[in-house]
Protein backbone atom coordinates (compact mmCIF):
# COMPACT_ATOMS: atom_id res chain seq x y z
CA UNK A 1 0.00 0.00 0.00
CA UNK A 2 1.81 3.74 -1.36
CA UNK A 3 0.17 6.43 0.55
CA UNK A 4 1.29 9.60 0.09
CA UNK A 5 1.48 11.72 3.71
CA UNK A 6 3.69 14.38 2.39
CA UNK A 7 3.79 16.05 -1.45
CA UNK A 8 7.11 16.48 -0.60
CA UNK A 9 9.95 14.58 -2.41
CA UNK A 10 11.90 12.96 0.37
CA UNK A 11 14.41 11.54 -1.59
CA UNK A 12 15.69 15.00 -3.25
CA UNK A 13 15.87 16.36 0.39
CA UNK A 14 17.88 13.57 1.96
CA UNK A 15 19.75 13.39 -1.03
CA UNK A 16 20.91 16.76 -0.58
CA UNK A 17 22.97 16.37 2.58
CA UNK A 18 22.84 19.76 3.85
CA UNK A 19 25.56 20.26 7.12
CA UNK A 20 26.92 22.51 9.24
CA UNK A 21 28.97 25.10 7.40
CA UNK A 22 27.16 24.99 4.16
CA UNK A 23 26.00 28.02 2.76
CA UNK A 24 22.28 27.57 1.28
CA UNK A 25 19.32 29.44 -0.32
CA UNK A 26 15.86 28.54 0.84
CA UNK A 27 12.92 29.31 -1.23
CA UNK A 28 10.02 29.36 0.48
CA UNK A 29 6.22 29.36 -0.78
CA UNK A 30 4.77 31.97 1.59
CA UNK A 31 0.56 33.03 1.30
CA UNK A 32 -0.53 36.46 2.05
CA UNK A 33 -4.44 37.26 1.18
CA UNK A 34 -4.75 34.76 -1.07
CA UNK A 35 -1.60 35.34 -3.28
CA UNK A 36 1.59 32.95 -3.19
CA UNK A 37 5.17 34.58 -3.75
CA UNK A 38 8.33 32.54 -3.39
CA UNK A 39 10.38 34.25 -0.12
CA UNK A 40 14.45 33.59 -0.12
CA UNK A 41 16.13 32.78 2.40
CA UNK A 42 19.83 32.36 2.34
CA UNK A 43 22.35 31.89 5.02
CA UNK A 44 25.25 29.34 6.78
CA UNK A 45 23.70 26.17 8.01
CA UNK A 46 24.37 26.56 11.86
CA UNK A 47 22.87 23.03 13.06
CA UNK A 48 21.37 20.05 11.57
CA UNK A 49 19.13 18.03 14.50
CA UNK A 50 17.62 14.58 13.48
CA UNK A 51 19.45 13.46 10.46
CA UNK A 52 16.73 12.32 8.27
CA UNK A 53 14.14 11.32 10.15
CA UNK A 54 10.61 13.07 9.62
CA UNK A 55 11.34 15.69 12.33
CA UNK A 56 14.54 17.27 10.72
CA UNK A 57 14.99 20.38 11.42
CA UNK A 58 18.23 22.56 10.29
CA UNK A 59 18.99 26.37 11.97
CA UNK A 60 20.12 29.11 8.64
CA UNK A 61 22.21 32.17 10.28
CA UNK A 62 21.78 35.66 7.92
CA UNK A 63 22.87 38.96 8.43
CA UNK A 64 20.11 41.33 7.22
CA UNK A 65 20.71 44.90 7.63
CA UNK A 66 23.24 44.24 10.22
CA UNK A 67 21.16 42.32 11.93
CA UNK A 68 21.77 38.71 12.63
CA UNK A 69 18.63 36.37 12.13
CA UNK A 70 18.47 32.80 12.72
CA UNK A 71 15.62 30.36 11.14
CA UNK A 72 14.56 26.85 12.01
CA UNK A 73 13.47 25.05 8.60
CA UNK A 74 11.93 21.43 8.90
CA UNK A 75 13.85 19.37 6.19
CA UNK A 76 10.75 18.08 5.06
CA UNK A 77 7.97 21.25 4.80
CA UNK A 78 5.89 21.38 2.27
CA UNK A 79 6.02 25.25 2.56
CA UNK A 80 9.56 25.13 1.09
CA UNK A 81 9.84 24.54 -2.69
CA UNK A 82 13.37 24.78 -3.39
CA UNK A 83 16.89 24.41 -1.22
CA UNK A 84 19.89 25.21 -3.20
CA UNK A 85 23.51 24.85 -1.38
CA UNK A 86 25.89 27.91 -2.45
CA UNK A 87 28.94 27.10 -0.78
CA UNK A 88 30.05 24.18 1.16
CA UNK A 89 32.82 24.96 4.15
CA UNK A 90 34.87 22.57 6.09
CA UNK A 91 34.04 22.93 9.68
CA UNK A 92 35.55 20.68 12.65
CA UNK A 93 32.06 20.99 14.73
CA UNK A 94 28.61 19.44 14.43
CA UNK A 95 26.92 22.94 15.93
CA UNK A 96 28.61 26.28 14.72
CA UNK A 97 26.69 28.26 17.87
CA UNK A 98 29.69 30.07 18.78
CA UNK A 99 29.40 31.80 15.42
CA UNK A 100 26.83 33.82 17.18
CA UNK A 101 29.55 35.53 19.63
CA UNK A 102 31.91 35.81 16.74
CA UNK A 103 30.28 38.53 14.83
CA UNK A 104 29.09 40.31 18.17
CA UNK A 105 32.58 40.90 19.00
CA UNK A 106 33.28 41.74 14.99
CA UNK A 107 30.83 44.57 15.66
CA UNK A 108 31.60 45.52 19.00
CA UNK A 109 35.48 46.17 17.64
CA UNK A 110 34.38 47.84 14.64
CA UNK A 111 31.87 50.04 16.85
CA UNK A 112 35.10 50.55 18.82
CA UNK A 113 37.44 52.77 16.09
CA UNK A 114 33.77 54.72 15.68
CA UNK A 115 33.02 57.92 16.87
CA UNK A 116 29.67 60.13 17.73
CA UNK A 117 29.12 62.52 15.21
CA UNK A 118 25.82 64.72 15.61
CA UNK A 119 25.02 66.64 12.11
CA UNK A 120 21.87 66.84 10.14
CA UNK A 121 21.15 68.60 7.01
CA UNK A 122 19.36 71.52 9.51
CA UNK A 123 22.98 72.87 10.42
CA UNK A 124 23.40 73.64 6.58
CA UNK A 125 20.13 75.55 5.94
CA UNK A 126 20.48 79.17 6.25
CA UNK A 127 17.39 80.86 7.88
CA UNK A 128 14.75 82.33 5.88
CA UNK A 129 12.55 85.14 6.78
CA UNK A 130 8.69 84.58 4.77
CA UNK A 131 9.19 87.89 3.28
CA UNK A 132 5.02 88.86 5.29
CA UNK A 133 6.78 88.60 8.57
CA UNK A 134 9.96 91.00 7.93
CA UNK A 135 8.06 94.10 7.21
CA UNK A 136 6.17 93.96 10.00
CA UNK A 137 9.42 92.94 12.57
CA UNK A 138 10.83 96.48 11.10
CA UNK A 139 8.16 98.19 11.84
CA UNK A 140 8.09 96.97 15.58
CA UNK A 141 11.51 97.04 16.08
CA UNK A 142 11.62 101.50 14.95
CA UNK A 143 8.15 102.11 17.47
CA UNK A 144 10.14 100.33 20.46
CA UNK A 145 13.85 101.84 19.63
CA UNK A 146 14.54 103.99 17.23
CA UNK A 147 18.34 103.80 17.35
CA UNK A 148 18.19 100.31 17.14
CA UNK A 149 17.10 99.62 13.39
CA UNK A 150 18.39 96.93 11.31
CA UNK A 151 20.09 97.27 8.33
CA UNK A 152 17.68 98.92 4.97
CA UNK A 153 15.65 100.43 7.54
CA UNK A 154 17.27 103.42 8.47
CA UNK A 155 16.37 105.09 5.58
CA UNK A 156 13.50 107.81 4.72
CA UNK A 157 11.27 106.87 1.80
CA UNK A 158 12.28 110.06 0.32
CA UNK A 159 16.31 108.82 0.79
CA UNK A 160 15.53 105.33 -0.30
CA UNK A 161 13.79 106.98 -3.53
CA UNK A 162 17.48 109.65 -3.96
CA UNK A 163 19.20 106.47 -2.94
CA UNK A 164 21.21 108.20 -0.27
CA UNK A 165 21.04 106.38 3.46
CA UNK A 166 20.90 108.78 6.91
CA UNK A 167 24.07 108.38 8.46
CA UNK A 168 24.36 105.93 10.72
CA UNK A 169 23.96 105.76 14.68
CA UNK A 170 26.79 104.97 16.18
CA UNK A 171 26.74 103.26 19.73
CA UNK A 172 29.75 103.52 22.30
CA UNK A 173 28.37 99.42 23.00
CA UNK A 174 28.27 98.74 19.23
CA UNK A 175 31.78 99.25 18.96
CA UNK A 176 34.28 96.23 18.63
CA UNK A 177 35.87 95.84 21.91
CA UNK A 178 38.09 93.19 22.55
CA UNK A 179 36.37 90.69 24.84
CA UNK A 180 37.99 89.51 28.41
CA UNK A 181 39.14 85.89 26.50
CA UNK A 182 40.70 88.02 23.73
CA UNK A 183 42.52 89.51 27.05
CA UNK A 184 43.95 87.19 28.63
CA UNK A 185 45.14 85.73 25.30
CA UNK A 186 46.92 88.72 24.35
CA UNK A 187 48.23 88.51 27.77
CA UNK A 188 49.70 85.16 27.61
CA UNK A 189 51.13 85.45 23.88
CA UNK A 190 53.35 88.89 25.71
Amino acid sequence: MNSVITPVKTAERTGLGIRPGDTVRVHQNIIEKGKTRTQVFEGLVISVKHGTEAGATFTVRATLSGVGVERIFPLFAPFISKIEIVRRSKVRRAKLYFIREKVAREVRRQLRNMRMVKMSTDDFKEEEVPAEVAPVEVEEVMEQDPAQTPEGADMTPAEEEAGEPEAPVVDEMSVDAPTEEEKEKEEKAA
